[in-house]
């Protein structure tokens, strides 16, 4: 039975030792530490979903130091147990808003004590909501989705990935192209060879078939040694030829005989030499289009598409913006300031009715944008450069004209009682819990400087 309980955390902190409350908290795993340091070591070996924070000193070296743990470990949802004095200090006010989950006022009463063991399942069921959140990752690469064309594709790579034959990938920009034959090689049987990967629009065109395949020395002004090709450092794994409708065209023949014989002369030299290597191409081009307008060879897109794969749009996948977001927000949180805690609903819209001409590139550049420039607690329209692409609030239905009103309700209670909290939920006849829950919900005042009551 002891195995069933939930682990917490429990810090206790305090100046008056002969006078502390150490709370009791039944069904919990409680893991009881006097220290930060000790506290920390007890994170190292187990994992923990809340922490309860039993912090009666307001001194800025304190702070600083509980807020550098909870910084440090942005999976734990973390709840204050404090007191009045406390909480008349403003310093004391702004840690507690901008870096915890919730607060409870000491000494408690029954109902006090019952909200805090409501808060703490609460906190654990939210920490386990934000890890349990359904995404489908490739764990090496972060190929993140779980829409219907996404779980296509991730069978499609794990077919192809079993054979060695070419690839070619089609897709717009930044759909994860690379991503995609990343993954192809590390399901193959050359997963422990090498993987190289070529731009060849990225190489200047006189400088292509020294990349490719290499030179020997004295082959021209400035080779003063021999110099291996990609291909050649590719020999036994995996080839990535990106943006390979961008190689000129009098290059292509010579891809197109390595790809018949396999084997490469390095350039100024007459040795053949063979190659065993798997290749795979991209491309965000038309390459049928290219063909007959005479770009592309016809002979080497026939041998380079063998097996096709066609990553989705992110317009095209469905439910995964909103999952990708809060995966790349979690993966780059910590470049931002240690309030934030994710995304307000106009921006998960915002998000939603956006095009993304960028795809999953522009995606991760928004997002990490955003948690730079964001001052509040939630990330916002604005932060996410998408504030024209929200749409006009339109009333559809009971559920929204609910919504609206209690909207309007909260923000007149708010400011009514001076941001006063506990006022607020006094005034809507709600408990604070629940007023927090439904401001976070509508992003309602998250962004205020308001104090702690």
């Amino acid at each position: 039975m002891e195995s069933r309980l939930r682990p917490v955390l429990y810090i206790i902190i305090q100046n008056n030792k002969d006078a502390e409350q150490v709370i009791s908290i039944p069904g919990w795993d409680v893991k009881e530490v006097r220290s930060i340091e000790s506290a920390q070591a007890c994170i190292a070996t187990q994992q923990y979903d809340v922490g309860l924070i039993q912090l009666e000193e307001t001194s800025g070296k304190m702070l600083q130091a509980m807020e550098t743990l909870i910084t440090q470990h942005r999976a734990i949802e973390w709840v204050v147990l404090t007191n009045e004095a406390c909480l008349q200090q403003t310093p004391f006010c702004k840690f507690i808003r901008e870096t915890c989950y919730d607060y409870v006022t000491l000494p408690l009463s029954d109902s006090e004590y019952t909200r805090l063991l409501f808060t703490l399942g609460h906190a654990y069921g939210m920490a386990r909501l934000t890890q349990d959140d359904g995404e489908s990752t490739d764990d090496e690469y972060e190929m993140v989705g779980c829409s219907p064309s996404m779980m296509k594709l991730f069978g499609a790579i794990r077919r192809v990935a079993s054979v060695d034959a070419s690839v070619l990938i089609c897709g717009e920009s930044g759909t994860g192209k690379e991503l995609i034959a990343h993954a192809i090689h590390e399901r193959s049987s050359r997963a422990s060879m090498p993987f190289v990967a070529v731009n060849c629009g990225a190489i200047p065109e006189n400088l292509i078939q020294s990349e490719l395949f290499g030179y020997e020395k004295g082959a021209f002004t400035g080779a003063n040694k021999q110099k291996l090709g990609q291909i050649e450092v590719a020999s036994g794994g995996t080839l990535f030829l990106d943006e390979v409708g961008d190689l000129p065209y009098d290059m292509q023949v010579n891809l197109l005989r390595f790809l018949q014989e396999q084997v490469i002369q390095r350039l100024g030299g007459n040795e053949e030499i063979c190659v065993d290597v798997r290749v795979l191409a991209a491309t965000n081009i038309d390459l049928d289009a290219a063909v007959k307008q005479g770009r592309f060879r016809e002979d080497l897109l026939y041998r380079l598409n063998v097996l096709q794969l066609s990553p989705p749009a992110l317009r095209d996948r469905e439910g995964d913006i909103e999952v990708m977001a809060r995966f790349f927000f979690d993966r780059f949180v910590s470049e931002g300031q240690a309030r934030l805690k994710g995304f307000s609903q106009q921006a998960l819209l915002a998000m939603q009715q956006y095009s993304w001409p960028g795809n999953v590139r522009e995606l991760i550049n928004r997002v990490r944008r955003a948690i730079v420039m964001c001052d509040g607690r939630l990330i916002t329209p604005e932060d996410l450069g998408l504030a024209d692409g929200v749409a006009t609030e339109v009333i559809t239905s009971l559920e929204d004209a609910r919504e609206l009103a209690e909207k309007e309700a909260i923000t007149h209670a708010v400011q009514y009682c001076r941001h006063n909290m506990t006022q607020s939920a006094k005034l809507l006849g709600v408990s604070r819990v629940t007023l927090y829950r439904m401001m976070e919900k509508y992003s309602l005042g998250l962004s205020m400087e308001t104090s702690v009551k």
